[in-house]
């Protein structure tokens, strides 16, 4: 199967096979014969121009498929069968199973063009010049207004831009995440964004070090603790509630200690893991008892603070098994406060969904539509 590029020229609408006959021709050089050639082009490809690749390229016109620019990658599966592509790979590989129902996918692109809503969510950090770096981020929200029926409208606000110019920037905002990060750089715009999200009762979803500021503002503002911060920013500070934990387990399983003046390498925590959930917790309601998702970060909740921060009303939602590290903050007098360890976004998919995304959105609609009423 050969995907090639079908160029059109900028003053017409005159699509150029040669190229892709070109292309067929080398790889036929090497001895490498392509059963099916799969044409990416502006727009749908002719059955002319069709023929022609055919006859150029050696391959039955049936298989010279065209892949055209659509407004949702999530319609090629459907386009690519309604050309047979399914039956000519199984034919090719000598298969012989049932027809493909592609019933269900059709149903996700129908309420991708349907939504019945429009939800304008924030996400608030410092790379949002490259939003690749949202990417998986951007798509579990996408994921969650399919099973929601709701179109996310993201808007990508500069945290340092909420240091210079305040918080109005985001006062319009249905929902507000802060996601992960590193490096000093703009945190204090977060921690404002997470207070106001906070103190105005809008929907809060922080991401590894988003959750980690979502602890170092509620010490700030609501456990009185003053200038708290995590030792990441500020090595000296008197509340270091999110801090490098002191002990870990090496290659081996003993024992080491680090302190912060060590080598941080090693200290990373990555991959997915096991971890418990409270009961009787928002959390639970979204995970049940027990959830497995993956991690990178570094720093903790300082389990020094646990008790002061609990005291003020901070719930911890999960904690990991055998270290007992905090791995979901979460509030009880918010519309939806939760803050996790681990990256979500990773697991979600077009048909499922992620439970923690889709609790959100529907948290969301239900705020900003009970308000209209």
């Amino acid at each position: 199967m050969h995907l090639t590029l079908v160029p059109s020229v900028s003053s017409s609408s005159e699509l150029k096979t040669k190229p892709t006959q070109h292309s067929v021709q080398k790889l036929r050089e090497i001895g490498i014969f392509p059963d099916v050639i799969l044409c990416r082009a502006s727009r749908r490809i002719s059955s002319e121009e069709r023929s022609k690749i055919s006859m150029f390229s050696n391959v039955p016109m049936e298989s010279v498929i065209s892949v055209w620019n659509v407004d949702s990658i999530y319609k090629i599966p459907s386009i690519l069968q309604e050309q047979g592509v399914d039956d000519i790979v199984c034919k090719t590989m000598c298969f012989n199973p049932s027809p493909a129902d592609l019933s269900v996918w059709k149903k996700l692109v129908e309420r991708i063009e349907n939504p019945s809503c429009d939800v304008d969510i924030g996400i608030i950090g410092k790379y949002i010049d490259f939003t690749e770096s949202y990417k998986s981020l951007i798509e579990a929200l996408a994921h969650a207004g399919i099973h929601t029926n709701s179109r996310v409208n993201i808007k990508y606000i500069n945290s340092e831009d909420i240091e210079n110019k305040g918080i109005d920037l985001i006062k319009n905002l249905d929902g507000i995440i802060v996601p992960g990060g590193f490096g000093n750089r703009g945190i204090e715009g977060k921690i404002m964004a997470i207070n106001y999200a906070r103190e105005n009762k809008i929907p809060f979803l922080g991401i590894c070090l988003g959750m980690q500021l979502a602890v170092v503002e509620f010490a700030r503002n609501v456990a009185g603790l003053r200038n708290a911060n995590s030792t990441e920013f500020d090595i000296d500070t008197k509340y270091p509630v999110i801090a490098l934990i002191n002990e870990w387990k090496d290659i081996s399983g003993q024992i080491e200690r680090r302190s912060v003046d060590s080598d941080k390498g090693g200290t990373l925590r990555k991959g997915a893991q096991n971890i418990s959930v409270k009961n009787n917790t928002r959390t639970n309601g979204i995970y049940g008892a027990s959830l497995y998702e993956r991690h990178r970060h570094r720093y903790e909740v300082n389990n020094n603070y646990l008790k002061c921060l609990n005291d003020a009303g901070l719930i911890i939602g999960a904690s990991t098994s055998s270290e007992n590290l905090t791995e979901v903050i979460e509030l009880n007098d918010h519309p939806w406060f939760i803050g996790v360890q681990f990256h979500p976004e990773f697991t979600s998919t077009p048909r499922n969904g992620h439970p923690l995304f889709i609790d959100y959105v529907k948290a969301i609609i239900n705020r900003k539509f009970s308000k209209s009423v």
